[in-house]
């Protein structure tokens, strides 16, 4: 076979493993937005329909004609008590994956991670409607605890996005990370859409001996903040080359807009922002989210046996 032929017989195979893989992330993300948006119906339509019993005392509370229905051991309160503690066993799932090799071959890791995340942010709501927003004995210490791991999971989604992984999610190296980010820089040096003079505002990143000396806590904010002000250093770029309706279409070049090249180099400039970022903090991150699982798997346990005695006794005393 000729060098050309071979050539494109790679090609050929490049773009038909390419497409799966493209085609199974779509999915996933259409799969992990319809489930928050079916949790978020789910919530917030419970919510609104009991909302003048959840605000009556608890003297006041058993008169009420939904009382039957909401209080925890109600027709809806047990169902929602039942889907609180499936999705809890669902979320476990994720550490126990790393331990069965079975359950490790199954899907992508930060497939796993997003759902793991999704769970972690509905069941709170969903076990709050189940108690009907009444915390006390092992049920309330349990919520409190289960809202800690909810929250400290949200900052370990982000630690780990700011750790740089393969497809597979293993991490990559430090020189790895350095030779995409030198790429991305080839390219935005060969566009010539976005001034390099707001590229360079965009870019602008502290010194890594400044942000050596910074405290954990304050890196860790320090992070979040230059993420935050990216999008609307995006916007600005955007900005510079739309006219007044299309920024009004675009809310001031937050959005989108219609032109292909503009938008590639956008993405372009928003990567190389995004490693440089995490080169610069990539120490930091690594620390902060082993450290994170040091906190993170102790609450998660301890909510799991105050659930476990909480259902055995609500058993005992024949509520369920």
């Amino acid at each position: 076979m000729s060098t050309n032929a071979t050539a494109a017989a790679n090609a050929r195979l490049a773009i038909t493993t390419a497409k799966p893989a493209v085609d199974t992330e779509r999915g996933h993300q259409v799969r992990l937005f319809l489930g928050y948006l079916i949790a978020i119906a789910l919530v917030a339509g419970i919510f609104a329909y009991g909302f003048n019993y959840y605000t009556l005392s608890s003297t006041e509370r058993p008169f009420s004609p939904k009382h039957v229905l909401l209080k925890p051991s109600g027709v809806i309160g047990v169902k929602l008590g039942m889907l609180g503690l499936g999705m809890f066993l669902c979320i476990f799932l994720y550490p126990l994956r790393k331990r069965w090799a079975w359950l490790g071959r199954q899907g992508s890791s930060r497939h796993w991670m997003d759902n793991h995340v999704l769970l972690g942010l509905a069941a709170p709501f969903v076990i709050a409607l189940h108690a009907a927003f009444k915390f006390r004995g092992f049920a309330g210490i349990a919520f409190w605890i289960m809202l800690a791991v909810s929250l400290s999971g949200v900052v370990g989604r982000y630690l780990y996005g700011q750790i740089p992984r393969s497809l597979n999610a293993a991490e990559l190296s430090l020189k790895e990370v350095q030779d995409i980010q030198a790429k991305l820089g080839e390219q935005l040096a060969e566009q010539k859409i976005l001034p390099q003079s707001d590229l360079r505002a965009l870019l602008s990143l502290p010194s890594a001996e400044r942000v050596q000396q910074l405290p954990t806590v304050v890196a860790l904010v320090y992070m979040m903040m230059l993420d935050l002000s990216r999008i609307f250093k995006i916007a600005t770029l955007r900005r510079q080359h739309l006219g007044f309706a299309e920024q009004l279409f675009t809310l001031g070049g937050l959005r989108k807009t219609s032109h292909p090249d503009l938008e590639r180099a956008v993405a372009v400039a928003r990567e190389e922002a995004a490693i440089a970022k995490r080169v610069l903090f990539l120490s930091c991150s690594q620390k902060v989210f082993h450290l994170w699982h040091v906190v993170h798997r102790p609450f998660s346990y301890t909510f799991a046996l105050l659930a476990i005695v909480h259902i055995v006794l609500v058993v005992m005393m024949g509520y369920f």
